[in-house]
């Protein structure tokens, strides 16, 4: 029997996610980003093509790296303007039955106390469709712009991380007992008083006492995303993430980083098959080879070298203004996104990377994998990573809503027919359609279970 696999669409809330320079091909709307029939219709066309979710990134700062300002950014519209992810959800769940929003939100954003509020907010709203993906943010100018000086060390930011998760766990699981709603009209009690309590946390970077003040929301807990790829980020995610977003050009390197991961799960007592790894990538898809190359020809030409370093820049943590195009780049400790730099770090015998090939690379590819080819050759290559050890794919693409189009309607129907993807969907949350009937909560021995009240 063939292992299903899981789509998510991987867009965000602005004019350039991962594909500098394409916004002024005529037939990308994303510069139409604000008006919200962009997003009920991108909802329906995924939907339409049983996509499990669509995942929205985010950022809370500008690209300023590169040069040393954010002139690079603003000129390509390189993730800002960017417009708030969270606010889109609730239009596209009414529009939609079955599909998943899971959305970006850094640790530095809101205090747990509110971001709880919200979840529980959004998963009442989508009926049990949201997902959180945890980021701790790599960009200086986003604690900048939030009165610090700048980001805490990197593996710190994941202790702040961990703290926080479980306030929110205290809130979500702990503060309302689950027969706590009662709706006796009869004798005119909402709720019971005996079965709804305040949390009380006092730690090292948050405080909170007091109740939650949403009522029980059909997952309690979110779907949980992560995608730290670094020693501590992998810790992370094997202790929390149920799905874990990857990225790598390389299936048996990546596969490898998944094993380590589930070994990383299964030594804290989790199943490792409550983890799965979504991998990202883009895809070009045509009927003939010749019509794949065609695209992908007009889509290089269109690919602005400026906000690709403002992008990478940004990433890495790296002002590449400070390097020639044939420079061979190598490895630097920084405090941004651990991912890229480590790509740098590589045996003698590997590929060794210049700045040129990595900006061609970013500005097409968005840094991971370029999958290109009819959508049988595509269904075979997906079958391969598959085979690597990965569960899904975060898709990005090239131009909204056409990259998406083509693969729910010709990428979609071979997998399908090879019953690697899904025809109908599960009933139930997105905890359920994930990873089975009965699943809409947590399970142990999942951290948050232990500040179950029941």
């Amino acid at each position: 029997m063939r292992k299903r696999i899981y789509f998510n669409a991987f867009h965000m809330n602005c004019v350039v996610h991962q594909s500098p320079g394409l916004w002024v091909r005529p037939e990308d709307r994303m510069t139409q980003y604000t008006d919200l029939n962009t997003w009920v219709e991108l909802a329906r066309l995924l939907e339409r093509g049983r996509f499990d979710a669509l995942f929205l990134a985010d950022v809370i700062g500008p690209y300023d790296v590169y040069r040393g300002n954010a002139e690079a950014a603003l000129r390509q519209a390189a993730q800002m303007p960017v417009n708030d992810p969270m606010l889109l959800i609730p239009a596209m769940a009414q529009a939609t039955e079955h599909l998943g929003f899971a959305f970006t939100s850094s640790t530095l954003q809101y205090h747990p106390f509110i971001f709880a509020r919200l979840i529980s907010t959004l998963d009442h709203l989508t009926k049990g469709r949201i997902a959180w993906n945890i980021v701790t943010s790599y960009l200086d100018s986003a604690a900048r712009s939030l009165g610090q000086s700048e980001l805490l060390p990197h593996d710190e930011r994941y202790d702040v991380a961990e703290e926080y998760v479980e306030v929110c766990y205290k809130l979500w699981e702990g503060s309302w007992r689950d027969d706590a709603v009662v709706k006796d009209r009869a004798r005119g009690i909402y709720a019971d008083p005996a079965r709804v309590r305040a949390i009380h946390h006092e730690g090292r970077y948050f405080r909170s006492d007091g109740y939650h003040l949403a009522e029980p929301s059909p997952q309690r807990t979110p779907v949980l995303f992560q995608a730290g790829a670094s020693p501590r980020g992998r810790e992370f995610a094997a202790r929390h993430a149920e799905c874990v977003f990857v990225s790598g050009l390389n299936p048996a390197k990546v596969g490898e980083l998944i094993r380590q991961t589930r070994l990383q799960a299964g030594r804290l007592g989790r199943d490792p098959a409550d983890l799965l790894f979504f991998l990202y990538a883009k895809v070009i898809t045509a009927d003939s080879e010749a019509a794949v190359q065609r695209k992908y020809r007009d889509y290089l030409e269109s690919v602005r070298d400026e906000g690709a370093l403002a992008l990478l820049s940004g990433w890495a943590g790296i002002d590449f203004s400070k390097y020639a195009d044939d420079e061979l780049l190598q490895f630097v400790e920084t405090n941004a996104v651990r991912t890229l730099t480590q790509s740098f770090k590589r045996p003698a015998s590997a590929h060794r990377w210049t700045l040129g090939e990595l900006v061609k690379l970013v500005g097409l590819s968005g840094g991971g994998p370029l999958l290109m080819g009819t959508p049988e050759q595509l269904a075979d290559t997906f079958e391969n990573w598959i085979a690597a050890g990965v569960d899904g794919f975060n898709l990005a693409y090239m131009v909204t809503p056409g990259s998406f189009a083509d693969f729910v309607e010709g990428v979609a129907p071979v997998l399908q027919r090879r019953g690697l993807m899904q025809t109908e969907y599960q009933d139930g949350t997105l905890r359920e359609k994930l990873m089975g009937a009965g699943r809409a909560r947590l399970r142990p021995p999942h951290p948050a279970v232990q500040h179950r009240w029941t």
